[in-house]
Formats: structure tokens, C-alpha cells, sequence
């Protein structure tokens, strides 16, 4: 199967947005189901399909997630978020939801910021 085409800055731009307009908050008119940090979300390449068709191996988000941690069931799950090595895994493990998104928040505006810089230096390159 071929690799996903989506441009990995756009992914990570929609998955901030989606956290910043409450997507994995609760719903008052939906009932409540625990939902997963980038698996219930549409930037997820698997996002809506219950049988998980496509393989993570082929998501864009697996340039981030540490080679020893690639086979995992959600590799995604493994990205390292901050200074500390915290991972969403582990987060969801020790930390509230809101404290969670507030990490991966944080991470997401570094990112884009990181990729907007590196494909800005590289137009700059381009031009002299």
C-alpha cells in the first residue's frame, strides 16, 4: 500500500485545530465515549473506519514516532511530546485529559512552527 500523501504541516495544523475547537472534549448532546488522541481524530488515517484498514506504517505522523516504537499498536501513541520524553501513551495513563491536550497542545504549535521555519528557510534557499 503506498504511503499517505497528506502534507504532514496540514495534518498537524487540522489535528491542532480539531483540539483547539474541543474535539476530544465531551459532547452534551452525544453520550460520553472515552476517545484516543490522534486515533479519534480526522487526522487519523484510519479515522472512521472501526476495522482499521490502512496500516499506521503508511500515516505521515510515523516521522515522529521513534523507530523502536514503529510496531507498536499505536505508534502514534509513542511520539515523544516534550523535553521529558512523554508520550501520549503514558499520559493517558497519569494525567487528566485537559492536562494531556495541554502537552500535546504545546507540541503541535512547536511543530507547525518547526516546519513552517525549515520550509521557509528552504523557499529562502530556493530563490538566491
Amino acid at each position: 500500500m503506498a504511503k499517505e500523501a497528506r502534507d504532514i504541516l496540514e495534518v498537524l495544523k487540522s489535528e491542532l485545530d480539531f483540539v483547539k475547537s474541543g474535539g476530544y472534549g465531551r459532547s452534551v448532546r452525544t453520550p460520553w465515549l472515552p476517545t484516543s488522541v490522534f486515533q479519534d481524530s480526522p487526522s487519523c488515517i484510519n479515522f472512521g473506519d472501526p476495522n482499521r484498514t490502512r496500516p499506521c506504517s503508511d500515516c505521515v505522523l510515523m516521522q515522529f514516532v521513534p523507530a523502536e516504537r514503529r510496531k507498536e499498536n499505536v505508534p502514534c501513541h509513542h511520539i515523544p511530546l516534550d523535553g521529558l520524553g512523554e508520550t501520549i501513551h503514558m499520559l493517558e495513563r497519569w494525567e487528566t485529559q485537559e492536562e494531556m491536550e495541554k502537552v500535546f497542545e504545546k507540541w503541535l504549535v512547536t511543530n507547525i512552527a518547526r516546519l513552517e521555519k525549515e520550509r521557509e528557510e528552504k523557499l529562502t534557499r530556493k530563490v538566491h
